[in-house]
């Protein structure tokens, strides 16, 4: 099997995520090992702030890497499904000639190692910035020098791809463990238990659109609600830390929200409109204006949506709330820390243009849809 450029550049999400997990982890990982030998230097004065400093490193390298890697996991299986959707009839043709499904599953494998290059630019950028950050991070009278740790290069850049080549070699034989004539299909195998659709037939088709396309695509629902997450969590942290802690920092996790949330929001969309193509086409035959049509296929997912912005608030809250009444609650000179209405105010209204223009630009792809051309491919 063949994996062609085209689907390799499926996989920038991935790419982007793992880029941003070794970024920050890098640089705080090895602030983290370096400082950490220097504790009898410390004064007893600055020995909580010290100590602060350490638990911040573990927290953030703990609560980034490992919530980051989560989602890049998610958004590979995701890559996966898409791929044996995409190209089911010559999968279940090359099964009905012998080929077994760990055989064929070999060749995802390529998908574990495109987040190869996202881990090593992480790295890369994250120890290129380090004197700047350890400038940011050390204490007043101790002298932190930058070292290089070997297995912190493994760790970072070439554990995950391994990693990730198992897991999609696992998912791609899972999807691939079924009779090549149904994976041409592209039918899952169904129980005779399963229940009938209990969609009322009384209610309108573009209510019944909108629920049907939320079912037929939940793990599109949990990037779209990821997305705005991202979005409103980092953006209103990245200014709050600016007005705390450092405008450095704030900035860069403001950057590194928006990088997220943008890159799932494409993605999660370019995938929605593509799976909803023939019944977009269908619609326009029918007569359904462009505007019906859109709602039919985006305006399930706004609940999600409003979902993911304000848990995403409640989280940075809850983290910057911890960080600074636990982690930092012995350091003196540190400001106290209470609900930024200004910040949420002007994320919101971010938020707000910004998914309002990628929706726009959307509709305008939905409008491109040649009703001749889907027939002809079906």
């Amino acid at each position: 099997m063949i994996i062609s450029l085209k689907d390799g550049v499926k996989l920038f999400g991935v790419t982007v995520v793992c880029f941003c997990a070794a970024f920050v982890c890098t640089f705080f990982l090895n602030f983290y090992l370096d400082v950490l030998p220097l504790r009898g230097g410390v004064s007893p004065e600055l020995l909580p702030l010290y100590e602060a400093q350490i638990a911040t490193a573990q927290f953030c390298c703990a609560i980034t890497g490992g919530v980051l890697a989560l989602i890049a996991a998610v958004m590979l299986l995701f890559y996966v499904k898409l791929y044996v959707d995409e190209h089911r009839k010559t999968l279940g043709t090359l099964k009905a000639l012998g080929y077994s499904e760990r055989r064929l599953a070999v060749g995802f494998t390529v998908f574990g190692l495109s987040t190869l290059f996202g881990c090593a630019l992480g790295f890369g950028l994250g120890f290129a910035a380090m004197p700047f950050i350890y400038s940011q991070l050390t204490l007043e009278g101790l002298t932190v020098e930058i070292s290089f740790h070997p297995w912190l290069l493994f760790a970072l850049v070439f554990a995950p791809p391994s990693a990730f080549s198992v897991i999609a070699y696992a998912v791609a034989s899972a999807m691939l463990r079924r009779p090549a004539l149904e994976i041409m299909r592209g039918r899952q195998k169904t129980s005779a238990k399963r229940k009938r659709d209990r969609t009322p037939k009384d209610r309108p088709f573009l209510i019944q659109a909108a629920l049907k396309t939320i079912s037929a695509n939940k793990l599109l629902t949990f990037f779209i609600a990821f997305s705005c997450f991202c979005f409103s969590a980092m953006i209103q942290m990245g200014l709050s830390m600016e007005r705390l802690v450092s405008g450095t920092m704030g900035w860069m996790i403001l950057i590194i929200g928006l990088v997220l949330a943008l890159t799932s929001a494409f993605m999660a969309m370019t995938s929605l409109v593509r799976n909803n193509k023939k019944t977009l086409a269908l619609m326009k035959t029918a007569g359904y204006t462009l505007k019906e049509s859109a709602a039919a296929v985006f305006a399930g997912f706004l609940p999600f949506a409003a979902l993911g912005f304000a848990v995403g608030t409640g989280y940075q809250f809850g983290l910057l709330e911890f960080m600074i009444n636990v982690i930092f609650k012995n350091v003196g000179e540190v400001p106290e820390y209470g609900f930024d209405g200004m910040a949420l105010l002007v994320t919101f209204s971010l938020f707000l243009a910004c998914y309002a223009a990628i929706a726009a630009y959307y509709v305008a792809k939905i409008n491109k849809i040649s009703v001749k051309e889907i027939m002809a491919e079906t």
